[in-house]
């Protein structure tokens, strides 16, 4: 009973009754439209004095209706309303206007259902409760039982009394079931009549798609960045907190560093937030945002990872620094792999350990190796962890290239390769 009360009378079918009377005002001037042309047909009777003719005028706006529906804004009125009122998910309506004759079509054929659904029950809302509360409180009231048509001396007969409530409240519940029950229709078509097209359902995967393929790089760029800097800036502190007393010019040099390494951070973050607060994650914006190239800045990268205390042995092309060797997206992405190669040295190899670097250009293809010995730990899978290889990995299947990681024999090597032609 408590089911079938909520279905009846809870909130989410008062809301869909009031989406079908909202739909019934809606008819109302085509019904007035109608009317204008039924009336002279009739012979000039009057048109409101008839159930006939204002079912014949009804019949004739409901066309007008969906000639009028063709506007663009009906369809996402339309959608709207059905979103806020008939209980149907945003995913499931679209909310442009219609451009194809399919659409066109379907937002016709819902707007002319809601009105003419709408205006049945609306009627019945306004005529079927004066009618049901008067035959409830008939009994009560006996000046309400002259001037029945068509029903004389009906209510002189006891049992007709005593019916007569149980009647009127039939009726309600007749009313609210109607109501319920053409609410859950409409709310059951309403998608397919107003849900996305192929069109519109391809474009919105793409975009889900390009948003993806946005945060994927808001992540890489955050940890690359931001997790090289927490891991050089915790050893340089390790090692400047161990030699403060004993080596005071390094302690120095290791905070200058601390110092550099926090700014620079600073500015790439602010960088990459300000993408997001502008809301604008496009190419475009990557493009203009700043970021540390591999021609510019990787001469600032193995001081700042040598600051720290790390042994880093670096063979770089002399092609490797000229900016113009390099295209743009390889030279940036090409100083995240590195930057986070010797991250991964900081954090695993522990002290003591020498890093070889080796940056080259062969057989068109840029070549990044990072190698160094197993030390007090080694890059495993741990809870939360793991993106840097994987990011790695990442930004070279984006430009076209690989990227390998693993132990070979004593060391642990990273091999990242590049293509330098046909570089999106």
């Amino acid at each position: 009973m408590t089911a079938l009360g909520r279905s009846l009378f809870g909130r989410r079918a008062r809301l869909r009754w009031i989406h079908l009377i909202l739909g019934g005002a809606l008819a109302m001037p085509y019904v007035l439209v109608g009317s204008v042309v039924v009336g002279p047909l009739a012979g000039g009777e009057n048109v409101f004095g008839s159930l006939s003719l204002q079912l014949a005028s009804f019949a004739l706006g409901l066309p007008l209706a969906a000639v009028t529906s063709l506007f663009p804004l009906t369809r996402p009125l339309e959608s709207g309303v059905v979103r806020s009122l008939c209980g149907v998910g945003a995913e499931r309506l679209a909310y442009g206007p219609a451009r194809t004759k399919g659409e066109k079509g379907r937002t016709a054929a819902w707007f002319t259902l809601h009105l003419g659904a709408g205006g049945i029950v609306a009627g019945m809302s306004l005529a079927v409760p004066p009618f049901a509360v008067t035959l409830i409180v008939l009994p009560f009231v006996p000046v309400l039982r002259d001037g029945w048509p068509g029903l004389p001396g009906l209510f002189a007969h006891t049992w007709a009394l005593v019916l007569s409530p149980l009647a009127g409240a039939a009726m309600l519940l007749a009313l609210a079931g109607c109501a319920a029950a053409v609410g859950a229709l409409l709310a059951r078509w309403a998608p397919a009549l107003l849900g996305p097209s192929a069109e519109d359902r391809v474009a919105a995967a793409e975009a889900r798609a390009a948003d993806l393929a946005v945060r994927n790089r808001l992540a890489r760029e955050l940890h690359d960045s931001v997790g090289h800097a927490l891991s050089a800036v915790t050893l340089q502190a390790s090692a400047a907190r161990r030699l403060l007393d004993a080596d005071p010019e390094f302690v120095r040099e290791a905070l200058a560093a601390i110092e550099d390494t926090t700014r620079r951070t600073v500015g790439e973050l602010d960088a990459v937030l300000g993408v997001l607060r502008d809301g604008d994650a496009t190419g475009d914006a990557w493009g203009a945002a700043p970021a540390p190239t591999l021609a510019g800045d990787l001469d600032d990268l193995l001081r700042r990872t040598r600051a720290g205390g790390l042994r880093v042995d670096a063979t770089v092309a002399a092609a490797v620094a000229d900016p113009r060797a390099l295209p743009a997206p390889v030279s940036r992405e090409a100083y995240r792999i590195v930057q986070e190669g010797l991250s991964n040295a900081l954090r695993h190899a522990g002290e003591k350990v020498t890093v070889a670097l080796r940056v080259e250009v062969l057989d068109g293809h840029l070549r990044i190796t990072v190698e160094n010995p197993f030390g007090v730990a080694v890059p495993a899978p741990r809870p939360g962890g793991g993106h840097g290889l994987r990011g790695i990995a990442d930004r070279a299947r984006l430009l076209g290239g690989a990227a390998e990681a693993g132990a070979a024999g004593p060391l642990w090597r990273l091999h990242v390769r590049l293509p330098l032609k046909g570089t999106a």
